[in-house]
């Protein structure tokens, strides 16, 4: 009996190893992806990279005025070429006259009074010299018995008397009229700097694109009144994600295609490549300069494109696997895929270049990327 049950359990196990065995080989088998190829070649590749936007003035400013006033004259309209420095709005300043020469008054009114105070600080210079004379000859007569007490005491108040004066007139009184004199100076300064900018001048050359004021209205200070745009340079803002930023340089020559004017072609300049993302965190803003020698009107769409060649290790876009910001490969040998860190260089929609991570005549998977895995086994068709 024991005999039989052992035999039974000697049959069991050896189906069991059986069954184990062929579930891992099924296993293995299932793991096996079927892929196609490509090999990483030497050749040269063309990108393009397309910018669109709309042109804008090189410049804008919103004038103000700097006083409050009323118009007396106008000297521009809207779309009137202006030139930097042109007066373009002229304030009253008869009020502002009248205030300057209040100032004018009062300052050679303080100019007397510090003459008067320096005579006075001569004369009290002079009055302590002769009471100090006075002093010193009492006191040696005093000493000697010649004056009485009630005399040098009298020298000595008339001393000090002296002595206060000249402190007065050498100190307080020459400040106070140095003061007045100071404080119609800067009276004068402000009035006259008032008076200025009562003409108020365009501070560049451009095209005025908005006026919000008439004769005789009162204007204060801060409010927006007058709009010049300068439109000699015109500026098309696009962005460009951060893998094509190496692509694009400032100073890079561009041909620029207008919306209005599809049988030209003009030419621009990369001015500006921003050097912090916007919002998205992806992509940089970029500014083409053109000179606006046709008279071209801001607010236009236009779109531009630049063609870069690149020689290099190419291989098919659908080769690259991206994951967390990281660029790989599966490089085939010996039926086995094994992934490999490369880095990116130009792209075009079917090829890119490999800069780094692989070498010219490597095998590398197309297709099933997304469920290869380092050192799985494949087969290749």
């Amino acid at each position: 009996m024991r005999k039989l049950i052992r035999g039974s359990l000697l049959i069991l196990t050896f189906m069991l190893l059986v069954f184990a065995v062929s579930g891992c080989a099924g296993q293995n088998a299932k793991q096996k992806v079927t892929i196609t190829t490509a090999v990483a070649s030497s050749q040269e590749l063309e990108s393009r990279l397309e910018f669109s936007g709309v042109l804008v003035p090189n410049q804008t400013v919103d004038i103000s005025s700097k006083i409050s006033g009323q118009v007396i004259a106008l000297e521009s309209k809207v779309g009137s070429p202006v030139k930097a420095g042109d007066v373009l709005i002229n304030l009253d300043t008869e009020g502002l006259n009248g205030q300057l020469m209040q100032a004018e008054a009062s300052l050679q009114s303080a100019q007397a009074a510090a003459q008067i105070a320096d005579n006075q600080a001569s004369i009290s210079k002079i009055n302590l010299n002769t009471a100090q004379i006075y002093y010193d000859r009492t006191k040696i007569l005093f000493e000697s018995g010649a004056v009485s007490q009630s005399q040098m005491d009298d020298a000595q108040d008339k001393l000090g008397i002296a002595s206060k004066q000249y402190d007065n007139a050498f100190g307080p009184a020459k400040a106070q009229a140095a003061a007045a004199i100071n404080t119609a100076l800067a009276n004068i300064r402000n009035f006259n700097v008032q008076i200025q900018n009562a003409t108020i001048k365009s501070p560049l050359s451009g095209i005025i694109t908005n006026q919000n004021l008439n004769l005789g209205q009162v204007v204060s200070p801060g409010v927006v009144l007058i709009s010049v745009v300068d439109t000699t340079n015109l500026k098309m803002k696009s962005t460009i994600t951060q893998d094509k930023l190496h692509l694009l340089s400032v100073g890079q020559q561009v041909s620029i295609k207008i919306d209005s004017y599809p049988d030209s072609i003009f030419s621009g300049t990369v001015t500006v490549i921003g050097p912090i993302a916007v919002n998205t965190g992806e992509v940089f803003p970029v500014e083409i300069t053109l000179k606006n020698d046709s008279g071209l009107m801001a607010g236009l769409s236009a779109h531009t494109s630049l063609i870069n060649k690149t020689q290099g290790i190419i291989v098919p876009i659908s080769s690259i696997l991206q994951t967390n910001n990281e660029s790989s490969v599966y490089v085939i040998e010996n039926n086995t895929a094994s992934k490999r860190i490369v880095k990116i260089g130009l792209k075009s929609d079917k090829e890119a270049q490999i800069i780094e991570g692989l070498n010219e005549g490597e095998r590398i998977a197309v297709s099933n990327l997304n469920v290869l895995a380092d050192k799985m086994l494949v087969n290749v068709q």
